[in-house]
């Protein structure tokens, strides 16, 4: 589902809210590559001053997930086949990690949960809500992950999501089709991964992690122009 900007009442919490939800906006691909966001324009959605807005994108910016213009606006960072390939190389080594780390610590309810995700994700796919379908994958790879008990590799999972946030806007637009021509499975790898966990192959479960983070860079490869100047598939002349 998509995540909608919500005023910010209290004062207390206001600079950390607008953060919050802007950072989890990000990383739920809510922004297009290369859109500008103008610190005025958030400041009227949120219902704040203009300072929390700034301190925010100055954040994010520092996360690497905003460009920060010197005017004091931010544009969603423009996506490349370099770029690609360079998170998507760090998140198989990072995540195969605290799936490695996790798996052996799910519960069986936990398993549960995973297994009813995955079957929430298939019926989600029969609509084609792929908002929804992103937030289902996001719950699914936490769940494994948290359980890793590592802060660290939370943090870096995090920020790499965080900058993957451009890429999963354009995977939200190519995997519509792909699901209603039967060519992609709803649920990736989700389900191999529960009957690797049921079966207590931990080994099997990580390597099912891998090969989902592997499906979403190949589906993404025909997309992401080679440079920032080509337009991308889709928009003119992009990659074929």
């Amino acid at each position: 589902m998509r995540i909608a900007l919500e005023p910010v009442s209290s004062r207390t919490t206001i600079q950390e809210s607008v953060y919050q939800q802007l950072r989890n906006a990000l990383m739920a691909g809510n922004f297009d590559p290369g859109q500008t966001l103008t610190i005025a324009s958030l400041a009227e959605t949120f219902g704040t001053s203009n300072m929390p807005v700034r301190e925010a994108l100055r954040r994010l910016a520092a996360e690497n997930a905003l460009e920060v213009a010197a005017n004091g606006s931010a544009r969603i960072p423009i996506v490349t086949l370099g770029r690609l390939n360079d998170l998507c190389r760090a998140r198989i080594a990072v995540e195969g990690l605290a799936a490695e780390l996790g798996a052996p610590n799910l519960t069986p309810t936990d398993i549960e949960s995973l297994e009813r995700i995955a079957g929430e994700q298939h019926v989600i796919g029969l609509g084609a809500n792929v908002y929804d379908l992103m937030a289902k994958n996001q719950q699914f790879h936490f769940t494994i992950y948290r359980a890793s008990g590592s802060e660290v590799l939370l943090q870096l999972i995090e920020t790499l999501w965080l900058r993957f946030g451009p890429y999963m806007r354009m995977l939200s637009a190519s995997v519509e089709p792909l699901m209603r021509s039967g060519e992609l499975d709803p649920a990736g790898e989700h389900v191999a991964i529960v009957k690797a966990l049921k079966a207590g192959d931990f080994a099997a479960a990580r390597d099912g992690v891998v090969a989902d983070i592997r499906r979403t860079h190949e589906i993404l490869q025909d997309y992401c122009p080679a440079t920032q100047d080509e337009p991308r598939k889709g928009s003119g002349s992009g990659r074929r």
